[in-house]
Parts: structure tokens; sequence; C-alpha cells
């Protein structure tokens, strides 16, 4: 009897990623691949990459040298192991991923991942595999569906890509020449996946895109459906106790959004929001398409219809032509808007975007004393919000089991990870906890029917 053949997927970056990695899986399954945990053990290693932070492509290279490795161990042992670079340095490098590594035997665009078992085949035969065409078909309509004991043992929390692609053309992005333009799916394969996902134990959605808050599919009547139109639909699946969204963009959070977070009990009230910066002059630079007073409009306004909203954020210093003016008026609008926390990066040039031909490009050691600075407020502001529960009794989404014997994990309506002592049947309910202890990462607490005197948090604990 032959041996099964095993994928091992590996996910750099974002949300899109994670969701595309788990599709890459299950598209291959039909081909006889099962998933492994241990690349050491796979007869295809796919590294699903991401090209947004700095040096992205280098450290994919660098993985690539690790892999080839276990290549190289595996035909010592006689068995053939294939390598696939994916997603979207795979998509920018291309046939270039191939000439410096010639170990890698096929690479896979982005857009492209519904074919991998074609791919994958040819790759068997000798051939060196490369696709990065945007392609006419929908990957959508092609790709497998997973098996419901697949979705059960991904947990009970899952993303689902609604939107793909961005037409803001930011000038330090590449995620428009990665991904392509703005593209969104019917609500119908929407609404029928996440049933697909209810049905197996998921109670819990994210909805995932570039521009998420510009999605625009279209209903079974042919009319297009606004995001918030979408999230009402979806509240409807039984099973589904909570839904939330990200990432979305200031310029696209219209009125009928917004009045969903006000009116839908399931949709979290926590919204991740990016500004990169304070300063309107850098964002003229970064062609954000909005000024700072657009921002803070749309944070009042959401604010207006639901005051227990929490937002986070993503910043970038250092952009070129960057001032400590500027950079004063990033943390001034941390303070303005009170951020439950933030994703903040240094500016990096990447080939083919606007700002990598830009004048006055900052010196690094400028760019990472703007960083401390900036993520110093940020940590403050995050601190602030998270002891703000100590004493709280919240509703938390129990998750899984924790570290120790008898704990589970869950999260609150923020996204905070929640230890509590609690029984492993409760993994899937939504229970009141009374939060006892505020940790750096953490909120600790017990279930709120077994409370007795809670104790306040310690600072740092």
């Amino acid at each position: 009897m032959s041996r099964p053949r095993k994928v091992h997927v590996k996910s750099f970056g974002c949300q899109m990623n994670v969701y595309d990695s788990n599709r890459m899986a299950d598209t291959l399954a039909p081909a006889g691949f099962t998933e492994t945990a241990s690349p050491e053990d796979a007869d295809l290693v796919i590294l699903n990459t991401c090209h947004i932070r700095e040096k992205a492509a280098e450290k994919v290279y660098s993985e690539i040298g690790r892999i080839r490795e276990m290549k190289e161990a595996a035909a010592r042992d006689g068995r053939h192991m294939m390598i696939a670079v994916a997603g979207c340095v795979a998509q920018a490098e291309g046939k270039e991923i191939i000439r410096r590594a010639s170990t890698v035997d096929l690479v896979v665009g982005s857009q492209n991942y519904h074919r991998l078992p074609d791919m994958v085949a040819r790759a068997q035969s000798g051939q060196k595999v490369v696709d990065t065409e945007f392609p006419v078909d929908d990957k959508f309509d092609v790709l497998a569906a997973p098996k419901r004991d697949v979705i059960a043992k991904r947990g009970i929390s899952a993303f689902v890509t609604v939107q793909e692609g961005c037409d803001k053309f930011c000038t330090f992005c590449v995620v428009p020449y990665t991904r392509g333009v703005e593209v969104s799916r019917p609500v119908e394969k929407i609404v029928a996946e996440v049933e697909r996902l209810a049905e197996a134990g998921v109670r819990e959605v994210t909805l995932i895109g570039q521009n998420v808050n510009a999605y625009h599919g279209l209903e079974s009547g042919g009319r297009p459906s606004t995001l918030g139109q979408l999230l009402r639909r979806l509240a409807q699946v039984p099973g589904i106790l909570r839904l939330r969204y990200t990432t979305s963009h200031p310029r696209d959070m219209d009125d009928d959004l917004v009045a969903t977070h006000a009116e839908l009990p399931a949709l979290m009230p926590y919204v991740h929001l990016p500004v990169q910066s304070g300063s309107d002059r850098i964002l003229a630079a970064m062609n954000r398409k909005h000024t700072r007073r657009n921002y803070l409009d749309v944070i009042a306004r959401l604010r207006a219809g639901r005051a227990d909203l929490a937002f986070t954020s993503d910043f970038i210093v250092g952009f070129p032509g960057e001032t400590e003016t500027d950079l004063r008026d990033s943390l001034a609008l941390i303070d303005e808007v009170g951020f439950a926390g933030a994703f903040s990066f240094m500016y990096s040039p990447r080939p083919g975007t606007p700002a990598a031909e830009m004048d006055h490009q900052v010196p690094p050691e400028e760019k990472s004393e703007r960083l401390q600075r900036l993520q110093a407020a940020i940590t403050r502001h995050q601190r602030n919000f998270n002891l703000g529960f100590a004493g709280r009794t919240i509703d938390v989404l129990l998750e899984k089991p924790g570290r120790l014997p008898g704990q589970l994990v869950g999260r609150s309506p923020y996204l905070q990870a929640v230890q509590v002592m609690a029984p492993a049947e409760l993994i899937g309910s939504i229970k009141r906890v009374t939060i006892t202890e505020v940790g750096t990462n953490s909120l600790f607490g017990t279930l709120a029917d077994e409370t007795r005197a809670p104790v306040l948090a310690a600072a740092g604990a």
C-alpha cells in the first residue's frame, strides 16, 4: 500500500493568507494530500508568502534554504519532496524565484492557487511551473469545499474572504500589483460557505478583504450588496454567534455599515481602521485619499451609533519626507482617539511603488527612534484600555483548552484573550466571565456564576 501524500502549508502575514493557506490544503485534498503540521514529513511544502513587511522576499529565500535541507534529507531516504512558493512574493517575483532558488518546484500567484492540483502534477513530472497570471476565471468557483471534520479541527473561529484587491493605490503599497483590482464575491456563495462552517461547529466568522468595507458583491437578484447588508444576512445563519470584519478603509465606511454596528448585536464592537499617519501632509504623500479630519469624523460617526466601540489601527513611521512635526501629529491622533491597540511599522521601500522613488528618505536610525516613541504611546493606551476591564463581567466566547489543566481560552468582544477555569464542554459557547486580573497579553477571570469576590488587577500581572 502506497504512503499517503502529505502537504504542509506555512503562512506568512495577514489573515487573508491564513484563509488562503487553508483553501490550498482543501484544494489539494481531492488529489490525495492530507495536511501535516510537520514540514519534515511533507511531500509538498507550500510557503504562502506576504510582501507587506520589510525584506519580505529575502525572508522567503532564507526559508527556502531551510526547507531545501529537508528536501535533501527526504531524497536520501528515497522520498521526493516538492517546494512551492505561493502568495504575494510569488506574484511579485515570479520566475525570479526559480532562477535564484532552483530547489523550488513551482511558483503560484495569489490569484491562482485553485490550479494547484494541475500544477503539482506537472511539477511531479519534472517541470518547473510558474503561474502568476491574473486569471479570467473566479478561483472561488473552482476551490474545493473543506470537509466537515477538517473545519472542526481548525477551531470555532474562521476567516472568510469576501473581497480581494485594492483600487486605492497608496504610494507605499504593493497590494494593487500583487492582488489586483477590488473584486467582491457574490452574497449567496459567502452565505453558503458560512453555513458550512456553522454546521461544522464554527461560531465566530471574520470577513476579510484588503478593503473589506468596499465590498459590493451581487445578491441573487443581481443587485450589489453593501458590507452592512451582508453582515445582517450572515447574522441569520444558525449557529453563528459573532461576526467581525477586517481590514477597512476610512473612505469606505458608509452610513449603512455605521448603522449596522448600532443595530446588529452579533457584530462585535471592535473596528480595525488603518490611518497610517496623523499628518495631512504625509497622508497626501501616501495618496490615502482622506485627511486627519475625515478619519476623526468616521470615528465620531461610529461612536455616535455605538458608544462602546473600540478602535485599532495601522501606522507607518519614517515615510519619505516625514518630519518631527508630522510624527507629533500621529502621536496626537493616538491620544485623541485612544486606540485599544495598533500595528506600527518603519517605512521600507517596495520596488515598483511610487514612494520608493521619493526624495527625502528618512535615515534608518531616525525611523527606529520614531517607531519606539510611537509604539510607547500605543502601548500606554492599550494598557489603559485593558485595565478598564478589571472587575467587569463580560461575554467571552470560549475557544480552546488553555495551557493549564482545566483552563479554557476565549475571546472578549474586543478580541482580547481571556483565560478562565472552565470545563471543556463549554468550548463553542459564550459565557459571562468576571475579570479578576489583567496581564500583559491576556485577561484572567472566573465564570460569573462561580465568582465570589473579584480581585482587581495589578498592572503588569
